[in-house]
């Protein structure tokens, strides 16, 4: 097969955790010929969607990852399948980009996750599509309607929905002096809308990555456990990854929302859980698969290119 990855900038990607690569490296060892996609080069002209593809020879070196090799435009539809694996932040460009690639669907490119699936499902909003799963969640906009929520909860945790890697996460309680300052900063004084969910103390045991690859729930999650002194988990905020196998609670979650997911053609997803409640449901590059291969020997990327072999033909 021919699967092209559309990746952030190749020097600016960690190969001892970035499960691009660890994607990349599965599918060379499967025999695959893997390419690189940077987004800037999405073009449509005349209806037919292109972008400049480099072939890649992929080492085990996380030193030196990769070799380049020839780059040259091609139609989307010409690989067997393109994976959509630009980090965040989900702006006006990557929604445009998200409807180029639709486009290239309609041409017959078989695109994971599905472009209108991205667009579609806001990695914070989605949560309140299942409630019965979630914390106590507003999603708000006026100052008026989060202090409220503080005030009835007494301990929160206040997020941008377009954020990733814990920025600009802030836990507020009730009697905090900078909640107002933090509310105008986060909500762009009433420019933008933002998230507030109940405190979980369960933090402690760690925010936990749960991934699910083509419907399939994974056995084992990354728990992102919290640096002393610190309320977030995200690894790229400090936090430390440990693996664990899913508690009864978190299995069932996932296997109730794993075949919804992916009949929206949500390929990777990966569900966050604090205290066996779900937080997040990220879409647009899931992460941690390196940690838990290291941890437990679980290849899910690996389990990633075997169901691209199934489902793209």
């Amino acid at each position: 097969m021919k699967i092209a990855f559309i990746v952030d900038p190749l020097e600016k990607l960690k190969a001892y955790k970035d499960s691009s690569i660890a994607m990349m490296r599965a599918a060379q060892a499967q025999g695959d010929e893997v390419f690189a996609i940077q987004r800037q080069s999405l073009t449509v002209r005349d209806g037919i969607v292109s972008a400049v593809a480099v072939a890649l020879r992929m080492s085990s070196d996380d030193a030196h990852w990769f070799e380049a090799l020839a780059s040259e435009r091609q139609r989307l539809d010409a690989f067997d399948a393109v994976l959509m694996r630009q980090d965040p932040p989900f702006d006006a460009e990557y929604v445009a980009a998200t409807w180029i690639l639709e486009r290239a669907a309609a041409q017959g490119a078989k695109i994971f996750n599905d472009p209108r699936a991205i667009r579609d499902h806001s990695e914070k909003v989605s949560i309140t599509e299942f409630p019965q799963f979630t914390p106590t969640t507003l999603v708000a906009r006026h100052a008026d309607d989060i202090n409220a929520f503080i005030n009835e909860l007494g301990d929160v945790i206040l997020k941008p929905l377009d954020g990733m890697g814990g920025t600009g996460i802030f836990r507020v309680r009730r009697d905090d002096p900078n909640r107002n300052a933090i509310l105008e900063i986060l909500g762009n004084y009433g420019g933008q809308s933002i998230m507030a969910q109940q405190y979980l103390p369960q933090i402690s045991e760690g925010d936990k990555r749960v991934l699910v690859i083509g419907g399939e729930v994974m056995s084992y999650s990354l728990a992102r456990i919290p640096m002393a002194g610190e309320t977030r988990g995200n690894l790229a905020a400090g936090g430390r990854g440990v693996a664990m196998p899913l508690t009864a609670r978190e299995k069932d979650i996932a296997e109730q929302l794993a075949p919804i997911l992916w009949s929206r053609g949500l390929l990777i997803v990966g569900l966050d859980m604090i205290g066996g409640l779900l937080t997040e449901i990220n879409v647009t590059s899931p992460t941690c698969m390196v940690e838990i291969a290291q941890q437990t020997g679980l290849n899910v990327a690996q389990r990633v290119i075997e169901k691209l072999h199934a489902v793209a033909v």
